[in-house]
Order: C-alpha cells, then structure tokens, then sequence
C-alpha cells in the first residue's frame, strides 16, 4: 500500500530472499495445527494475576493495581520469536510504534497519544532516555535476547518518575541469575542476510546472583528511502550488546546489585528532502549505562532503604551525508534514595498500608558539534515525591502521592496522581481507575538550539498534562476468560512545537481521548488467545489530528503448544495498524500513510532438553506499507534457527 497517490500504479520490488515458499508452508502448517487444537477438548488453564513493579515502585499483584498497565513476559517474546522490544509492544493496547525503515532505524513509541519523548523507559531501573535525542528513547537497536519481561504503564506517571513520563513508562527487566550455572546460546540467519547470534550465562544461590548475556546482530537490510521512488542502495545494520548483572547478599536483610550495559551499533541512512532518496548516511552509537544500589530491609522486612546511584551516555555520530560530520553527546547522571513501610491495621477494619518516600539528584549533560555549532549545557533537577497505598477488606485499593521537582532553569513542577481499584469476586469483576498530572520539560535542543537554522528558546514553558482513565475487568468460565474495557482522556497545555526556526509553547490544549480493549483465552489445553484494540482521537490546540497516532491499532495472537511438555508450539500474530497523519516537507505539508496489516507465523520443535529448533516468517501478505513517509519497510520475509541450554556442572560431573 504505498503511500503517494502518483504511485498507487507502482508495484514494489520485494526483496525477501524468496521467503515466499517457507513462508507460506509455515502458514498452512500453522492453520492445520489450530485447526486440530479447537476440535480437541481439554481442561483449560485459570489465568492468575501476576505481580507488577512499575505502578507502585513496589512489588504489588496486579490485581491491587488502578493503573492501564501490560506485561510481556519472556515466554510470549519466545513464543512469537520476537527480535526487536518495539515490534513486542505493537501488541499493547494505546500503544503507536513507527520505524523509520528497516532494522536499527530510528524507531519511536508513543503511549495514548502522546509524544514520543513523553514515553519514559527504564532498563533494570535505569532511565535511558536520550538528553541528547530531544530526551526521547531510540528503540532500533534495542534486541530482547537478555528480557526477563516488560511492563507498560499507561497514563501520567511523573509522580514516581518525573518528566517523560506524561504518556507511560516502559519497564523492561532483564533476566538474572538463579540456581545452578546455565549457559544458553542461539543463531538465527534468514532474509535480507539478517543473522543473529546470542549466547549467556546464568546462575545463583543464597548469597549471589550473576548473569552474563552478549548478542551480535547484523542485516544487509533494505534501502532506507522507499524502493517505490527508485531507491535500490541496501542500508545495512550492525549491533552488538553485551548486559550484566550482579547481586550479592552478605547478610539476610541486606542486598547490593551492579547493572551495567555496552552497546554499539551502526546503521546505514539515507538523505531526506522533498523525498527520502538514497545516499551514503549513516549513524554509529555507542550506549553504556551502569547502576549500583544497595538495598536494606529492616523490621522483618517491612522497611525498605533504598540507594542508587546511575549512569546513562549515549554518543551518536552521523556522517556522509550532504550536512558533513556531526555528533551527539548525551549524559544522565542519577543519585536517588527511596524508603518503603509496609503495615497491617485491624483495629476499625482489615487494613494494608504502604508508604514510599524519595528523593533524587539528577544531571542531563548535551554536547552537540557539527559543522554549523557546538552546544554544551547541562541542566539540573532535585525532586522529593511520596505515596500512600491502601487496602481495605482485600477488595478496595486506593492509592495517592504527589511530587516536586526544582529545576534551575524553568518552572518548578508539582505533580500528582490516584488510583482506585476495586475486585467484586461474587461477579470476578474489577473496577479500576486512575488520574492524575504530569510535566515534560523543554529539552536541550529547544531551549539552545543545535543547528544555524534553529534558534534555542530558553523562554520556554513545560508541557503539563491532566488525564484520567476508567475502565472495567471481566473474568469468565472460572477465569479462564479475561476481559478488559477501559476509557481513557488526556489534555497537554504548552504543547511545544518545534517546527521551524524556533520551538514555541502552542497557546490552547490538546486533547486525546480513546478506548482501549484486551482479551485473553486458555479454554483449551495448549491453546492461547490474546487480543487488544484501540481506538483514540487526537487533536492539538488548533483541531488538527497529531501525527503518527492512527485511530485504530489492533492485533490478535493465537498460541498453540502441543505434544509431551508443550515440545512443539506454533504462533499466529495478526496486527493491524488504521490510516494515520504524517508530515512531509519541501513544500511544508501534511500527508497521510494508509493503513496496514502484517501477519507472522512463527514454530518451533524441542528436539531434547538441551536443543530446540524454530522457524518464522514476517509481513507473509507482503503488504506494502509505510511508517514513516517516503520511507520504506521490510517485506515478505522468513528466518530460521537454533536454541541451546545446558548446564556445565552436570555435563562434567554426568549428573542427571
């Protein structure tokens, strides 16, 4: 589906390593096989609540919580072979995602409706948004081989989280260490000459944890610039990343952890004018970030201290385009102290108590040079934030906090939120809801400016946002059928634009509001089936549709696993993504994508305990479609692999 009317006649060139035949075989074996599973009758699986970090900043069963919030966890990003976080969380209600091109490109997620840099993400704690990248988070490189699982947050979160979070958090929590030394190892190769190799090492006990992961990913890719406008340059990527962690113990009530991450990577580009046309671009990053906290637990752990202190930097730099050499250099430094008491009252009625404290310290360090200009700034923020969590007669949870944050620049900010939630077992109902306020403040860029051509404003003001959402949750047949239908509203002022010669504060409020739906079903042994939908409305001050943010996102997954232990599993994934705004420039003006469905096939076959094989196939209705205008997007395509575990210390000793 080509996005420009004067091509709708073109028909592109698909470069899928002739993908087709794998591909469609993988999607007649996966019809049969869903096909066999609904003839066949077994008990199903209750679906139990799981227990969430991102909403309180404690661990809490989601079932206590208010908050819109998703979890992907490790097995459905195996399940559906999942390479990229970005394509993981195209399956989350209110959740946008728009890729430049192909793999390693610039990719950016939006959460109901707002910006892409009011989407805060975390990695084990850590923030990662870029200071530099108009503190937004870039997630084209960011694999899943280290994931654990990722929690979504939706809705205003400044309260625990400060500015970036006006739209939600993403949470991803890497795998850790337990139990004996195990080391798993992976390759991949398919289309586009894409291969992928991983491999780790983990293991823990009482008094450690350690884990060790590295991944090397490397593709020919596709061209950048749209192929429809006669662009055939291949633009390649290549990332590696190496995680780590370690936790040690030395004594019952005390913790200390160490987090850190090395990832570089290089991706070609191609130049941008009336249209995007190939030429030699490309960007080379190199990210590194570390934590290290201590944690001490006090009255048979009731009381919780917490000291962190964090590093993020991020350096991007661009070269063999028509603008010369540049780079970017982005640093976030991080000192921060949260307590958390936890108690129980009976004395006027059954009662759960939790109150957080904090405070943090936090520097944003920019260096831009290029050819035009060199900027070096730094801003600093210190903020003190508390919440109260409450639980009465294990049905109603309420919870309620406010935040401050002192910035030497612009205004200072006070934030806050609430939430309710409130379970009617005799009907398995939940009733939740949330509101509350959030701040994103100005970045580096917008307050002094990079380039010749755009002059800083440091007269600039935060954008505030004020939102609610209100919603319902629904079991059926023994809860082995989960609903959930939820309202949401959301209304930024000071929105600021950056457009142009400057960045201005819009005069007026935006305003996005929607629907967001999930389903979930495990009525038959084996066979699991999620879906969501979401339909949101966006406009700015001005009564026109925000770009990048399609009225209706929608995807179905169906999961199948079968023979002895779920050996053999297959995957279907459906998603589906409405016509959306864009914008293109010289001349200035607004266009629209078309919509879009992709549909994925992915299986695999447990040869042993130790080795496990698997194959997928990507876009198999080769659809033709555009993300970002005049950019292209991978077509038809197939991959295939294997997975390796085993455990060191049994193999030499031959233990079973």
């Amino acid at each position: 589906m080509p996005t420009h009317s004067s091509k709708k006649a073109k028909t592109r060139k698909r470069t899928g390593n002739n993908a087709t035949r794998l591909a469609a075989a993988m999607l007649g074996a996966a019809v049969g096989l869903g096909s066999g599973a609904m003839a066949a009758y077994a008990q199903g699986t209750t679906l139990l609540p799981e227990t969430v970090v991102t909403a309180t900043g404690t661990e809490t069963p989601s079932e206590q919580v208010g908050s819109a919030i998703t979890v992907i966890s490790s097995q459905k990003l195996q399940e559906q072979q999942i390479r990229f976080v970005s394509d993981a969380l195209r399956t989350v209600p209110g959740v946008a995602v728009n890729r430049t091109s192909g793999f390693g490109s610039s990719t950016d997620v939006r959460i109901r409706g707002a910006e892409a840099n009011q989407t805060l993400v975390l990695i084990d704690g850590i923030e990662v948004n870029d200071p530099a990248l108009s503190s937004q988070f870039n997630f084209g490189n960011l694999l899943v081989t280290d994931i654990d699982r990722i929690e979504i947050l939706r809705g205003p979160q400044s309260v625990l989280y400060g500015s970036d979070a006006v739209g939600g958090v993403v949470n991803i929590i890497t795998k850790k260490g337990v139990g004996e030394p195990t080391v798993t190892a992976s390759g991949e190769y398919g289309s586009f000459k894409s291969a992928q190799t991983s491999a780790a090492l983990r293991a823990g006990g009482k008094h450690y944890s350690v884990a060790l992961s590295g991944t090397y990913f490397k593709t020919d890719g596709i061209s950048a610039a749209n192929e429809n406008d006669g662009n055939t340059e291949e633009d390649p990527n290549r990332n590696k990343t190496v995680h780590g962690t370690l936790g040690l113990r030395p004594a019952n009530n005390l913790e200390i952890n160490f987090t850190g991450r090395w990832q570089r990577a290089k991706v070609d580009t191609d130049a941008f004018g009336t249209v995007a046309t190939d030429d030699g671009s490309f960007t080379n990053s190199l990210e590194q970030f570390g934590q290290a906290e201590v944690k001490l637990s006090l009255l048979d752990d009731r009381w919780e201290h917490i000291l962190s202190g964090s590093l993020f930097s991020n350096t991007l730099r661009s070269g063999g385009g028509a603008f010369g050499p540049s780079s970017t250099e982005g640093d976030k430094r991080k000192i921060a102290y949260k307590t958390n008491l936890s108690l129980e009252t009976s004395e006027i009625a059954p009662a759960t108590h939790t109150i957080s404290l904090g405070f943090e310290n936090e520097r944003e360090e920019v260096l831009s040079q290029s050819s035009f200009s060199t900027v070096d700034r730094q801003l600093d923020t210190q903020s003190v934030y508390g919440l109260y969590q409450l639980g009465l007669f294990k049905r109603l949870f309420l919870s309620g906090g406010g935040r401050f944050d002192d910035n030497e620049i612009f205004d200072d900010a006070t934030t806050m939120r609430m939430t309710a939630a409130l379970h009617v077992p005799e009907t398995g109902s939940k009733l939740h809801m949330s509101g509350g306020t959030a701040v994103k403040n100005p970045t580096v860029f917008e307050l002094f400016g990079f380039t010749s051509t755009f002059t800083g404003n440091p007269d600039l003001l935060p954008e505030k946002s004020e939102s609610f959402d209100i919603g319902i949750e629904q079991t059926f047949l023994d809860g082995k059928v989960v609903g959930d239908v939820t309202y949401f509203s959301n209304r930024i002022d000071n929105l600021i634009i950056g457009f142009g010669s400057t960045a201005t504060n819009q005069t007026g409020t935006s305003r996005i509001q929607g629907i967001e739906m999930t389903g979930r079903a495990q009525i038959i042994d084996g066979l699991d089936v999620t879906g969501s939908y979401t339909y949101m409305t966006t406009s700015d001050a001005n009564g026109t549709q925000l770009v990048r943010r399609p009225q209706h996102i929608a995807s179905v997954n169906v999961n199948y696993g079968f023979l002895e232990n779920k050996r053999a599993n297959v995957n279907v994934g459906v998603r589906y993504n409405g016509d959306q705004k864009d914008v293109a420039f010289g001349p200035f003006r607004r266009v629209t994508l078309d919509k879009y469905v992709l549909l994925n096939v992915a299986a695999s076959y447990k040869v042993n305990e130790h080795v496990e094989l698997f194959a997928r196939g990507e876009n198999l209705l080769n659809d033709d479609y555009e993300e970002v205008f005049s950019f292209g997007t991978p077509g038809i395509a197939a991959y295939g692999g294997v997975r390796i575990r085993f455990q060191p210390l049994k193999l030499l000793t031959g233990r079973k």
